[in-house]
């Protein structure tokens, strides 16, 4: 992994949890705008479910807030 992508990282990381999300959104939208193929909708699902399994579980382990 280049420097620039762990600094990129680290600053999306550092965001507070409402602009992380808003970050990974339109990552996401410019990433599938460049993929050639559709992708099947079970796929869709799956990254769906792990993203928020990710931020359920950072939530967790965040303690109250």
């Amino acid at each position: 992994m280049t420097n620039s992508v762990q600094e990129l990282l680290n600053k999306f990381e550092a965001l507070p949890d409402d602009e992380r999300q808003e970050a990974a959104i339109a990552l996401l939208r410019r990433v599938l705008r460049d993929v050639p193929t559709e992708l099947p909708e079970e796929s869709l699902v799956a990254a769906a479910d792990a993203l928020f399994v990710e931020l359920d579980a950072r939530e967790a382990n965040s303690g109250p807030a």
